[in-house]
């Protein structure tokens, strides 16, 4: 393991650290921070000749900052010869925007990726896209990982005697099918509507049964909350005896934990990909380690070994 070196930007150094941990390595020193001009400088502070070299840095709040500071820690990784270059992005920024759904917009989650790349990356290694087909806007290995296994085993210990896994919309319908398979629970879907480019959204029905059941509402991320806290109610309204929800990214903008312990929702089950700060842990809201799933990943790459028998083994073991 001594040609392997962690690095951490600002955006998430504690997960960085429970990574090493996991590893039994220490983080790598680097000196990062921005000058008055708000332009960021970047030194790393040990050898990186031909090491192989991860950078812990999800694209979230600041987002662009977060954004920009990955992109001079690679290229300083680059001219520093390390040998090969893997960005650890647990939270994948402007995932969101990945396809031209209106005239004269652009899928700014491809321009990351070229961003990314050009910057001199050799590799990713992500949790959860929010569309599969982003994998594609790379020309460099991606590895996808996903925290459903997590997410699941959790719901599983809770024992509910009549849980079903609802889809927040469409979209994410597969992987809630995925989550229902795990818990052998059934499925519904809940049918909602955009208002406009912000981040309003409409519920409109919810296709299947859920009435006197205990449902766990399923989506990637939950972003200001309106949409999950609208879900529990008309979930609610339809006849589910609890609402639970649970996502992978919690993103939490604006006041989206002042409305999840307002709310009717009984848990909120989350990762730690982004930093979650202590004035929004709301006692309704539940956080699960990434730091091991993302170290065996980083190990596995490291050593030449399959990612993707991480989680044949989980299947094997349900």
């Amino acid at each position: 393991m001594d040609e392997l070196k962690i690095f951490s930007g600002n955006t998430h150094p504690d997960l960085a650290r429970s990574i090493c941990q996991y590893l039994g390595i220490p983080v790598g020193k680097a000196e990062i921070f921005e000058f008055s001009n708000e332009n960021i400088f970047v030194r790393v502070l040990e050898n990186v000749r031909a090491r192989d070299v991860f950078i812990i840095q999800p694209v979230s709040s600041p987002v662009n900052k977060s954004l920009v500071e990955l992109l001079i820690m690679i290229d300083a990784m680059k001219r520093a010869s390390a040998g090969r270059i893997t960005a650890v992005l647990p939270y994948y920024g402007y995932a969101r925007t990945d396809k031209k759904d209106q005239p004269r917009v652009p899928i700014t989650a491809r321009l990351i990726a070229d961003l990314i790349t050009v910057a001199g990356a050799n590799r990713v290694l992500t949790v959860d896209l929010h569309a599969a087909q982003i994998q594609g806007f790379f020309n460099i290995p991606v590895d996808e990982l996903t925290a459903l296994y997590l997410l699941s085993n959790y719901f599983k210990d809770k024992a509910l005697p009549n849980p079903v896994v609802v889809a927040t919309d469409v979209g994410i319908s597969k992987r809630a099918r995925d989550l229902a398979a795990k818990l052998d629970a059934p499925l519904a879907i809940i049918e909602k509507r955009r208002l406009g480019n912000g981040s309003k959204t409409e519920t409109l029905t919810v296709i299947g049964d859920v009435k006197g059941m205990q449902a766990i509402a399923f989506d990637d991320e939950i972003d200001t909350g309106g949409s999950i806290v609208n879900a529990a109610n008309v979930l609610l309204r339809e006849g589910a005896t609890e609402v639970y929800a649970c996502c992978t990214h919690p993103i939490f903008s604006d006041a989206a934990t002042q409305k999840i312990a307002e709310s009717t929702l009984k848990q909120v089950v989350v990762t730690d990909t982004v930093p979650i700060a202590k004035e929004k842990r709301v006692p309704k809201i539940t956080v699960l380690p990434i730091a091991s799933l993302l170290g065996e990943a980083i190990h596995r790459i490291h050593t030449g070994l399959s990612v993707g028998a991480m989680f044949e083994q989980e299947d094997a073991g349900k």
